[in-house]
């Protein structure tokens, strides 16, 4: 096996950043200074969110993360009326005289969103396209019109300026998977939309050992693992990400146990934790899937030995 002989550095979130994704990096803070928000796509697994935090902190400026879902609404994005607030004066100034006054005024908490555009905040929106389009069309006068209605706000404006560094920067998985919503034209014409695929194996391979700690060797047998298992999958949804990777890498390590593909207790590891992904994603029976990843643990020692 080879490994790709390369520098990678860790930032303070822990994202690994080979050339590849510091080349990504680079390209999408240059756009965001031009102005345009950047949307990163691609299957589970593959580093959009871990790629989204690292551009949003090399911006420099707060940073605050929403996380897609259909329920979410214009008040939990605005903001919303959560309650009452009373105050009490009482006047005994005159002992003669007892005067009391009592205010109540309903209680405005900000949304996330609201207090992003407010503040000049970085906006990482994670897994938007899993929130509802009629959701997130409030974003097309952001992005076009660089206001912020205010919806269900009781004010004499019925709009806020957006403030001159504010930014945003979308995640998404692919259309066909689950719970995914098809996200208007309108909205994906205003983004800068870039592709987050998997790493290659030798890739995979460094991000293992620099996370983990983990020797090259054993590094190299996971990724060859994952990386052969993928290939089984095509244009498949549900194939083994990274994030698998490191969890047998991780497991291995705590536990003691070799990386080693004939050895049975890691067979058993990689059975345990990549059974189920290949059972949904390739449409086998267990006994198959197990059958194909036992195949695959020995695939890995024979090339071990070659």
């Amino acid at each position: 096996m080879t490994v790709l002989n390369e520098r990678v550095t860790t930032d303070n979130n822990a994202l690994i950043q080979d050339k590849s994704t510091k080349s990504l990096i680079k390209r999408s803070i240059q756009y965001i200074k031009a102005g345009y928000p950047v949307h990163f796509t691609g299957p589970s697994g593959s580093g959009k969110t871990s790629i989204a935090l690292a551009l949003a902190k090399k911006i420099k400026r707060p940073v605050m993360l929403m996380h897609g879902n259909h329920e979410l609404d214009n008040k939990d994005l605005i903001g919303s009326f959560n309650g009452y607030t009373s105050s009490k004066v009482v006047d005994q100034y005159v002992r003669s005289v007892y005067k009391k006054d009592e205010t109540v005024t309903e209680s405005w908490k900000d949304g996330r969103l609201l207090e992003a555009v407010k503040h000049g905040y970085t906006l990482v929106y994670d897994e938007f396209s899993r929130s509802r389009p009629a959701t997130n069309n409030i974003f097309l006068s952001i992005l076009e019109e660089g206001v912020l209605p205010l919806y269900g706000l009781k004010s004499t404006e019925p709009f806020l300026k957006v403030h001159p560094k504010f930014s945003v920067i979308f995640t998404s998985n692919p259309d066909e998977y689950s719970g995914v919503y098809q996200t208007q034209d309108a909205l994906l014409d205003r983004l800068i939309t870039l592709h987050v695929g998997f790493k290659g194996k030798d890739q995979e391979a460094v991000i293992i050992r620099e996370k983990l700690g983990i020797d090259r060797k054993g590094a190299e047998i996971i990724s060859g693992l994952i990386h052969e298992l993928r290939e089984e999958f095509g244009n498949r949804k549900g194939a083994p990400s990274l994030r698998t990777s490191l969890q047998i890498a991780r497991i291995a390590k705590l536990e003691d146990i070799p990386i080693n593909g004939s050895r049975q207790d890691f067979q058993q590891l990689c059975l345990d934790l990549l059974g189920h992904s290949v059972v949904q994603g390739l449409g086998l029976k267990i006994e198959e899937a197990n059958e194909l990843i036992l195949e695959v643990c020995k695939k890995m020692k024979e090339e071990e030995r070659g």
